[in-house]
């Protein structure tokens, strides 16, 4: 039997519960940091897509101009991938590439692509080999520790690239702000909460 996918641009529908949360089994609400964020976002050219395979959301992809990515990322003419997704009972049909030519295709000005990888990190989700496997590679990278969760554990944080064109200029990171972690997504390894009362959620090692 052939699965049907289709892949659905969820930016201006603001009833999909899908455009305030990702795919994780987390309790839905609109909370104000994703809100304020899109508020922001949005008109300046953020997108998100999900993945429907036989009618279920199996996948999904976030994207923006740098200046209101989730990421402290810039660059001359470069899109920024907040994240990319494929639900693991949906894995072995190459949807990450599918997710990944849509952006690219929507994204035709760019010259590139830029995101963050994790190596060493307990998360399973952004992993640098994942985003290697999409023609990412990495082109910087910085060494950290949480200052909350598994404090003795070190992972990486890798600067991802993939060219769009052969003139394109590689992008630049602000290591600084890259240690307060991130606000846009309840459930990123890197997600700082407001609870925490923390400037920075991790420190450079």
């Amino acid at each position: 039997m052939m699965l049907k996918n289709r892949i659905i641009d969820i930016t201006a529908k603001a009833s999909s519960k899908y455009l305030y949360k990702c795919l994780a089994p987390i309790p839905f609400k609109k909370y104000r940091r994703r809100l304020e964020y899109l508020k922001v976002a949005i008109p300046r050219g953020l997108r998100k897509k999900i993945l429907l395979l036989d009618g279920d959301v199996v996948g999904q992809i976030e994207y923006a101009p740098p200046g209101v990515s989730g990421y402290p990322i810039i660059g001359e003419r470069i899109v920024v991938m907040n994240c990319i997704w494929v639900l693991r009972k949906a894995k072995g049909h190459d949807f990450g590439r599918l997710l990944l030519e849509s952006m690219i295709k929507d994204e035709e000005k760019a010259l590139g692509f830029a995101t963050i990888g994790l190596e060493g990190h307990w998360s399973p989700w952004f992993r640098r080999d994942h985003m290697e496997r999409l023609g990412f590679k990495s082109i910087d990278s910085i060494e950290v520790r949480h200052k909350v969760k598994h404090r003795k554990r070190r992972f990486k944080i890798h600067l991802m690239w993939l060219p769009a064109s052969k003139t394109a200029n590689p992008p630049k990171w602000d290591r600084q702000r890259l240690l307060m972690g991130v606000s846009f997504c309840l459930a990123h390894p890197l997600y700082n909460p407001e609870s925490l009362g923390m400037a920075e959620i991790m420190e450079e090692i």
